[in-house]
């Protein structure tokens, strides 16, 4: 698919990027520690995964650039598993816990990606799509930044984050130009 190059030529590049900065507010947001599995839907090299590999019984990253992946296979604690997240190859209520951490305004059809979610999603399970908050001036310019670099980028609002998912119960938190849309599954 087109565009899918682009994150295959910055794996190396991303991988590098320092800790996670987010690590407490996404514990909160997900409702971490879980006994249960995890899906980093667009999880990439594995970087917040790894922030995150004491706080679940097992992660599985998804991701689409296998460049990316190959650093999330490096670590022992992942499961890296090679996918589009529109069409996870996952069964129906697999996991206790999704995350998406800035990569939902990456993806071709949102709204086929937040249907799958949420049917990878055990119930009482809850979905965390963490964003940049295009609500910002900050994140208006990385959106541009991208539009120019042919990433295909399509930010989408908080608010129109959690209208993706009206199936389940929504909440939304925002801090410092970053978003976090909550889903919890009845």
């Amino acid at each position: 698919m087109p565009g899918f190059d682009h994150f295959d030529f910055i794996a190396p590049l991303y991988h590098r990027i320092g800790a996670y900065s987010h690590l407490e507010t996404m514990l909160a947001c997900a409702d971490l520690p879980t006994a249960g599995i995890l899906l980093d839907a667009g999880g990439g090299t594995g970087r917040v995964a790894n922030a995150l590999r004491d706080h679940a019984k097992q992660i599985v990253v998804a991701d689409v650039s296998l460049g990316m992946l190959r650093f999330a296979a490096s670590s022992p604690d992942l499961k890296p598993a090679a996918a589009i997240s529109e069409f996870l190859p996952f069964p129906n209520d697999s996991f206790d816990r999704v995350i998406m951490v800035d990569a939902l305004h990456h993806v071709f059809h949102q709204s086929n990606t937040a249907r799958e979610l949420w049917r990878v999603l055990k119930p009482r399970g809850r979905i965390v799509v963490e964003e940049p908050d295009i609500r910002t001036f900050g994140v208006k310019l990385i959106a541009l930044a991208e539009k120019l670099l042919l990433m295909r980028s399509h930010f989408l609002a908080p608010g129109e984050i959690a209208k993706l998912f009206e199936f389940g119960k929504t909440s939304v938190q925002a801090k410092d130009g970053t978003a976090w849309v909550m889903i919890q599954k009845a």
